[in-house]
Formats: C-alpha cells, sequence, structure tokens
C-alpha cells in the first residue's frame, strides 16, 4: 500500500518536470510559429493551470463519493494525454493535451495526499509526509534525467515516459482501499471550516512555487547560453536540485521534531536564495550544480513542511477540500510563473532575474523568522 501511494505521487512531479531538457529543442522545433519560444515552454507549465482548476473540484468529489474510483480515471487519463506529445506536430494540439494531463494531475495529486492523511496519524504520517516527497523527488531524479537523455535522441521521445502511469494503476486496484473516514463523514463537513492560518499556507505554497519554478524553466537556457549543449548534462543539473530535495525531505522528520514550522520555513527560503546568488553569478557548470543543490535543500524541507501542517489542521470531514485548495495554490504558481517572471528574464537577462527571486528569498525568510517570533505563542497548537 505504502510504495503504490508513492508511485502514485511521483507521477506529480514527472508530469511537469520530465520534458524540461527538451524545452530548447521544441522551441527550435516551433521557431516560425509566432511566439514560438513562449509556446514550447507553456507546453511545460500549463498542466499546472489545469492541475490548479481542477484539484478544489476533485477535493469536493472525494470528500463526498470516495477516493479510489476517481484516482483509477486519473491514471488512466495520465497514460493517454501524457504520452500524446509523442505523436502529435501541432503545437496548439500539445498544449491541449497537456491541458488534460493537468486535469489527471489535478484529480491523482489531491486523492494521494488525502489517502496520507486518511491513512496515517501523529509520527506515522510525518515520517510519510517527508518520505513521500523524498520519493517524488527520487523519482524526478530518474525521470528527469531520463527525459535528459531521450531529448538528446529527439524532443519527442520524453512524452514517451509517461506512460509509466499504466504500471501504477493496476497497482492502485489491487491495494489502495477506500479509507473508512469517508463513509464517516460523507456529507457532514458543510458547515465546518479550517482554522484562517491555512489560507497564509496556500498563498506562501503559491509564492514558493512561482520562484522555484524558475529552474526548469529558466536553467535549460541559462546553460545553453554559458556553453552547455549536452541536454543530458541539463537533465543531471535539474535533477541534482530533485536529488538534494530528497535528502532534505527524508529528514524532515527529524528537522519537525527539533524545529517548528515557521522557522522551517525561514531556513527553507534562505537555503533556497544562496542557490539562486550562485546561479546569478555563475559561468560555469560546476556552480550550477552546487546551486541546484542549495536549492534543492531548500525546497525539499518546505514541501513536506506545507503538506503536513494543512493535514495538521484540516478537519478530516473537509479533508479533501482543503487538500484540493493547497493543490491549486501550488499548481497555479507554477503555472504563472513563467508568465511573470518571464517579462523579467527579458528586462534584466536571466541571471538577473535569479538575482531579484534571491532577494525575494532572503524577504520571505525574514518573514517567516519574525512570524516565529510574534505568533508562536498565539499560535501554539498550529505552530508545534
Amino acid at each position: 500500500m505504502k510504495l503504490t501511494l508513492l508511485l502514485v505521487s511521483s507521477l506529480t512531479i514527472m508530469s511537469v518536470i520530465t520534458i524540461s531538457p527538451a524545452l530548447p529543442l521544441m522551441a527550435s522545433e516551433f521557431s516560425d510559429v509566432e511566439n514560438g519560444e513562449f509556446l514550447a515552454k507553456l507546453v511545460l507549465t500549463i498542466p499546472a493551470l489545469f492541475i490548479a482548476v481542477f484539484s478544489p473540484i476533485t477535493g469536493l468529489l472525494i470528500d463526498k463519493h470516495g477516493r479510489l474510483r476517481l484516482l483509477w480515471i486519473s491514471l488512466g487519463l495520465y497514460a493517454l494525454s501524457g504520452s500524446a506529445g509523442y505523436f502529435l506536430d501541432n503545437i496548439y494540439y500539445i498544449l491541449l493535451s497537456r491541458a488534460v494531463l493537468g486535469i489527471s494531475v489535478g484529480m491523482s495529486m489531491t486523492i494521494a495526499i488525502t489517502l496520507i492523511a486518511d491513512y496515517f496519524e501523529g509520527p506515522e504520517r510525518q515520517k510519510f509526509v517527508g518520505i513521500q516527497v523524498a520519493f517524488m523527488s527520487i523519482g524526478g531524479i530518474l525521470f528527469i534525467s531520463l527525459g535528459g537523455v531521450l531529448a538528446d535522441i529527439g524532443w519527442r521521445f520524453p512524452f514517451l515516459i509517461y506512460l509509466f502511469s499504466l504500471v501504477v494503476l493496476p497497482l492502485s486496484i489491487v491495494y489502495l482501499k477506500e479509507p473508512v473516514v469517508v463513509e464517516k463523514t460523507n456529507n457532514k463537513g458543510d458547515n465546518i471550516k479550517a482554522p484562517g492560518i491555512i489560507w497564509m499556507l496556500f498563498f506562501n505554497t503559491m509564492f514558493m512555487w512561482i520562484i522555484f519554478f524558475l529552474i526548469p524553466v529558466q536553467i535549460p537556457f541559462h546553460l545553453k547560453a554559458i556553453g552547455v549543449e549536452k541536454n543530458t548534462l541539463i537533465g543531471i543539473a535539474i535533477a541534482t536540485s530533485t536529488f538534494f530535495s530528497a535528502i532534505s525531505s527524508i529528514s524532515y522528520a527529524k528537522l519537525k521534531g527539533r524545529f517548528n514550522f515557521y522557522t522551517i520555513f525561514s531556513v527553507g527560503y534562505l537555503l533556497m536564495a544562496a542557490g539562486y546568488v550562485c546561479i546569478s553569478i555563475s559561468n560555469s557548470y560546476l556552480l550550477v550544480l552546487i546551486a541546484m543543490m542549495l536549492a534543492g535543500l531548500g525546497m525539499g524541507m518546505m514541501i513536506p513542511n506545507t503538506n503536513m501542517w494543512v493535514m495538521k489542521i484540516a478537519p478530516p470531514e473537509i479533508r479533501g477540500k482543503e487538500i484540493g485548495k493547497l493543490t491549486t495554490f501550488w499548481f497555479f504558481g507554477q503555472f504563472v510563473s513563467p508568465i511573470i517572471l518571464l517579462p523579467l528574464s527579458d528586462s534584466f537577462s536571466i541571471s538577473g532575474t535569479f538575482s531579484i527571486a534571491a532577494g525575494i528569498l532572503v524577504f520571505l525568510s525574514l518573514f517567516f523568522l519574525m512570524m516565529k517570533f510574534a505568533f508562536a505563542s498565539t499560535q501554539k497548537v498550529s505552530v508545534e
């Protein structure tokens, strides 16, 4: 059961970053199309918009009708829509298939996080949340690296990796069981609300992903600019951030045992800021790799920190709905990232954009440090 949940979770990160190494090739392939480079970047991020739209809908549905049937549908849809890019020649049709992929991921991710909250409690949940994010990161390493290797064969080939969900589907049918909480709380959560601090977590998640998503969107182009031509090396660079994210996530249970939620966010943002400073001054592949390590360590502790906090304060009766909202803000941040930050990279260069992002990350680190001292006592139940 645990392995199946982890495999479902790995599909989430795979859905977005797998084709990242192929972006420059796609931009070249569709250079004769108006705004071809922007559309190629949109291929990477448009699933996030539809994940954001369909996650809260999924949350409402699974609170009323159960988790698993919708999960099975999402896994089949994932394989069909994800692999479609291999067969399609029109970039607008590819964008449409990526939108459908987003719908499937919005369903599967919301259900996966909700099932973890359903199946586990207390320290066991805290430990498994860290393992989940670590497993997602490890899956990301494998998928992004494989995506880089396949992109050196041709830009279409990374799309075939999405067929992996057809391996996960039968496992989910056999090993996952409908949680009892659905039967106990069905249709009884209409007047129940989560604590107001949950909205701070939602918006923080959005800001976190807007800034972090500079890496898969811009790093391939930055590496090309400093002379790195091999798509395999680009994949390895992005996978490095994912690897160190896994290390950080595995350590989350120990970190949470010593520090509160606010402190972990503050340290995580500071590590990311250090990584982005390194990128902004980098003119070598080695310095980019060091930057990926730092950014990965920071992000790896903040993702389970967010998930764990929301699971802790969301009432079981509306757990699916609240996790659906979390998923919405998570992926809306990914979608708007290139839209918000592309004008910056056009005006200030990619290095300048990372410098500005580093400043924002330092501000966020200081914000959570101040929040720790200002509200730790009054929010003791939620923070510790």
